[in-house]
C-alpha cells in the first residue's frame, strides 16, 4: 500500500515472482469514469471508491476461500479502506512503501502511460492515513532490496 508513484505495481510484481504467487493491481478495479476523472487531475471521493473497494473486498473473500497465494498492489491510503479489505489480519499482511513527497515527485515526473495525474500527489498526502499495523518499507532503495527487506521481514 502507498501513494501514487511509490512503485506499489513493480515491487508487487516483483515480489509476486520471488515467492511464486500471483499477483493482481487493484488499479484494474477502478471503473473507466473514474480512471478519466484522476487522469482528469480530479481526486476520488469516498462515495466514488466505495464499489471499488467493495469489489476489491470480493475478490479478496475468493482469493482467501481458494488459499490463493496473491500480493495485491493497492493504495488503501485511509484507515477505513484497509479495515474493509484486510478480512483476515492472520493471512493478510500489510506492506506500508513509504517515500518522501520529492522523490514520489521525482517518479510521478518520469512515469510514462499511466492514468495517474502527478497532480493529484499532494491530496494523496494529504489523504494517507499512516497505518500502526504494517510492515513499513523505505523505498528508496533499488526494488531488488525492496522485495529483499519485504521477504526478510515476513520470514520468507
Amino acid at each position: 500500500m502507498g501513494v501514487s508513484g511509490v512503485g506499489k505495481t513493480t515491487i508487487g510484481k516483483l515480489l509476486a515472482e520471488s515467492l511464486q504467487w500471483e499477483f493482481s493491481d487493484a488499479d484494474n478495479f477502478h471503473s473507466v469514469e473514474n480512471v478519466e476523472k484522476m487522469r482528469g487531475g480530479i481526486p476520488l471521493s469516498d462515495a466514488e471508491r466505495k464499489p471499488w473497494l467493495q469489489d476489491l473486498q470480493t475478490a479478496i473473500k475468493h482469493w482467501l476461500q481458494e488459499n490463493k497465494n496473491m500480493v495485491l498492489a493497492c493504495s488503501a491510503l485511509k484507515d477505513s479502506y484497509r479495515q474493509f479489505l484486510v478480512l483476515d489480519s492472520d493471512r493478510t499482511k500489510l506492506v506500508y512503501l513509504r517515500g518522501s513527497y520529492q522523490l514520489i515527485q521525482q517518479r510521478l515526473h518520469e512515469r510514462q502511460n499511466h492514468y495517474m495525474s502527478e497532480k493529484l500527489l499532494s491530496t494523496q498526502f494529504e489523504t494517507l492515513e499512516e497505518p500502526s499495523d504494517a510492515i513499513y518499507i523505505d523505498v528508496a532503495e533499488p526494488p531488488l532490496v525492496i522485495v529483499q527487506n519485504i521477504r526478510m521481514v515476513l520470514g520468507m
